[in-house]
């Protein structure tokens, strides 16, 4: 079992060392730090590092959940990442977010289902509103590149013998449009 920290801080002006003193004491035998935002997590290597590491009965401990996840979805995304690999997760500071528990597990699990059930009143939401604005005459999709008229003028040219590059240049469309053109 290996007891993995991870530090962050978001600029190069700040400072690691209270972090890296917190996790020390916490007992962290690796310890993986970065000078960079969180906004990004593709764009934070030291954590995809820090997460690949994790083996069964591993440990990956912070000194605040800010220093993780910028956001209550990524959290719980990093969370399950940990689980999945076996591991355990723990906060210093958020005593509540404590993996290595069963109380903390309980928390965790009551706010990942809170989590899928927002999602899902989203998605609802949103095929409801996408259903109004269909029933009221509302198009979907990319505004097409050519009118009707400009369709049927093109599939006339077609018809009586002029190249579809030519076609297609006249209307500044890629060829491939007015070769799908059905008449």
């Amino acid at each position: 079992m290996s007891v993995y920290g991870y530090a962050r801080v978001s600029t190069k002006d700040q400072n690691l060392d209270a972090q890296l003193e917190a996790l020390k004491a916490a007992g962290c035998s690796k310890i993986l730090q970065e000078k960079i935002s969180g906004k990004n997590r593709e764009d934070r290597p030291a954590l995809e590092k820090a997460l690949s590491a994790l083996k069964a009965g591993d440990v990956l401990i912070v000194l605040r959940l800010d220093r993780l996840a910028r956001s209550s979805r990524d959290l719980l995304n990093i969370v399950d990442q940990i689980s999945k690999a076996g591991a355990s997760f723990k906060s210093i500071k958020d005593t509540w977010c404590d993996t290595t528990t069963a109380h903390g597990r309980l928390i965790m699990t009551v706010l990942a289902g809170l989590a899928e059930f927002e999602r899902e009143l989203l998605i609802a939401r949103t095929s409801d509103g996408r259903e109004r604005a269909l029933d009221n005459g509302v198009a979907f999709g990319r505004k097409p590149k050519l009118t009707h008229h400009q369709r049927q003028e093109a599939i006339k040219r077609r018809a009586s013998g002029e190249t579809i590059v030519s076609i297609a240049k006249s209307y500044n469309v890629h060829h491939s449009m007015i070769s799908r053109l059905v008449g």
